[in-house]
């Protein structure tokens, strides 16, 4: 097995109740997504609990994926929605 690959972080983005879109990072998708359905995730998802992963990412270390959570956080909605789009996943949010 790879090392790189066990070791790469992946930027994730939710779809919510509500029509809201939620990003993470994580090096383990399936799991992060069972805790945020769980109710053991952020507060967000808590308060709207996803329905689907919308697109994913993989990046080559934790670091690298903080930094994009944190400038996908930042952007407006239809930014978020470009991302998607720009990911080749057919999402139809709006």
């Amino acid at each position: 097995m790879d090392d790189a690959v066990d070791e790469s972080w992946v930027l994730y983005l939710l779809e919510c109740r509500g029509e809201r879109l939620y990003a993470g990072i994580t090096n383990d998708l399936a799991a992060r997504f069972a805790a945020h359905c769980a109710g053991r995730g952020a507060r967000f998802t808590r308060a709207f609990p996803p329905l689907r992963i919308v697109a994913a990412s993989r990046l080559a270390s934790r670091s690298l994926a903080l930094k994009a959570e944190h400038a996908i956080k930042k952007q407006p909605r239809a930014a978020k929605l470009a991302y998607l789009a720009a990911c080749g996943v057919p999402v139809p949010l709006d």
